[in-house]
């Protein structure tokens, strides 16, 4: 039964990535791109995550928390540059 939710969630996922990357390319404004970005990489560690639960390993958990902490770090310094013009003050 798991196994089943694993591989339909598995399925959304990927639907929200490819929804996610044409907001990215399609995006009428820079600030839409970022969101795109931002979900992307959410979504992506949401795959990454199901992938663990099906193979049964926690190594995927691990590298999920890596990516989420570089993903919010990331928007934070784009969304700052955007704002002021400059990373580091």
């Amino acid at each position: 039964m798991l196994e089943r939710a694993v591989e339909i969630s598995a399925v959304l996922f990927m639907i929200a990535i490819a929804l996610n990357f044409y907001r990215l390319i399609m995006g009428p404004s820079l600030p839409d791109r970022i969101a795109a970005v931002d979900t992307m990489y959410v979504n992506a560690i949401g795959a990454i995550v199901l992938y663990g639960m099906w193979l049964k390993t926690t190594l995927y958990f691990e590298a999920a928390l890596l990516i989420a902490m570089l993903g919010f770090i990331s928007t934070v310094a784009v969304c700052k540059y955007l704002l002021r013009g400059d990373i580091i003050e």
